[in-house]
C-alpha cells in the first residue's frame, strides 16, 4: 500500500493541528536524539559482543 501526495499532505495537516507549528521542531529534535542514542546502544552492544572473554 503506498501513500500518494493527497494522503501525505493530510497526514501533516493533522499532524500540524495535533501539535502545532511551535511543538514540530522539538518534536523533530527528541526524535533525533532518540535514535542517535539508540544507535550508540546498539554500537556498545556488538562492541562488547565482539571482545574476547579471557
Amino acid at each position: 500500500m503506498r501513500l500518494g501526495p493527497l494522503e501525505l499532505l493530510l497526514i501533516v495537516l493533522v499532524i500540524l493541528l495535533l501539535f502545532g507549528a511551535r511543538k514540530l521542531p522539538e518534536l523533530a529534535r527528541g526524535i533525533g536524539q532518540s535514535a542517535r542514542e539508540f544507535k550508540k546502544g546498539l554500537s556498545e552492544g556488538e562492541e562488547k559482543k565482539e571482545e574476547p572473554k579471557a
